[in-house]
Formats: C-alpha cells, sequence, structure tokens
C-alpha cells in the first residue's frame, strides 16, 4: 500500500495532493472540452471560446505530465535533479497561465484562479525550501561516508 513521503514538513504531502488533483484534471480534459473551455474561460470577439478537442487533449496530457514529476518528488524530495524537475513544473506553469491572461484566452475568475494560485505559492515555497530539502541529503549522505 501506498504511503505518505517519509519526509519532514509539509511539501511533500503538498505535492502528492498536487498531483493527484492534476491527474483528476487531466482525466476531465481527455474526457471533454469544457473542463479547458471552463479554465481557458477568456471569449474571442465573436464570443467563441479558445478552445477545442486537441487543445483540451494536449492541456491533459501536459498536466498529467506535470502531476508525475511532481508525484515522482514527493518521494524523491532530497534529490537535486527531481526537486529542480518539479519545481520548473510549477515555474512554467506560471508563465503559461500568466501568458493566457496577457493574451486574453483566459480572464482572472473562476476555475482559473486555482491553478494560478498553486503554482504561484508552490514555485515561492519551493524556491525557498530547497536548501532545507537538500541540505538535509547531503547530511545523510556525510553521516553514511563517515560512519560507513
Amino acid at each position: 500500500m501506498l504511503s505518505l513521503p517519509p519526509f519532514e514538513g509539509f511539501l511533500p504531502q503538498w505535492l502528492v495532493l498536487v498531483s493527484v488533483v492534476s491527474a483528476a484534471n487531466s482525466l476531465q480534459a481527455y474526457r471533454s472540452e469544457a473542463y479547458a473551455a471552463e479554465l481557458y474561460n477568456g471569449r474571442t470577439p465573436e464570443g467563441y471560446v479558445f478552445t477545442n478537442p486537441l487543445s483540451s487533449r494536449t492541456f491533459g496530457t501536459w498536466t498529467f505530465l506535470s502531476a508525475v514529476i511532481r508525484f515522482y518528488a514527493a518521494y524523491n524530495i532530497t534529490n537535486p535533479a527531481v526537486y529542480d524537475l518539479a519545481l520548473w513544473t510549477f515555474g512554467i506553469a506560471l508563465v503559461h497561465f500568466v501568458g493566457e491572461l496577457a493574451q486574453g484566452s483566459a480572464r482572472l475568475r473562476g476555475r482559473f484562479v486555482s491553478p494560478l494560485l498553486v503554482a504561484s505559492s508552490t514555485l515561492t515555497w519551493m524556491f525557498w525550501e530547497r536548501s532545507w530539502y537538500l541540505v538535509a541529503r547531503i547530511v545523510d549522505v556525510v553521516e553514511v561516508e563517515v560512519l560507513g
């Protein structure tokens, strides 16, 4: 049975939660383009949505890939490469969502607000906690080598 990550702090558990929610969002994006249309809630001058079935499935794939990386990071939080990959997923998501606001394909309301808040707050959190999680790994490695 899968258990929560065995690390101190709330970040690993948060990454598991965000991963599970992201995987569920991916399934929704694959099932119907309505999910993406609610997320990217901007409209063309004629009143049409910017999304279509292909863009919805592409979003679902991108979101699922991010979910896998974040889930893996939750259980390997002291691995610098994995930690940085997870951090990058939030940075890329934030740039993407801000870009969609700038392009007008999304408006700062409804379903769009949540991923913007999660991306920005988790990116900040991971940036500030990086040394704490990765220094813990260095101490463990030194102890193993010294006590060997």
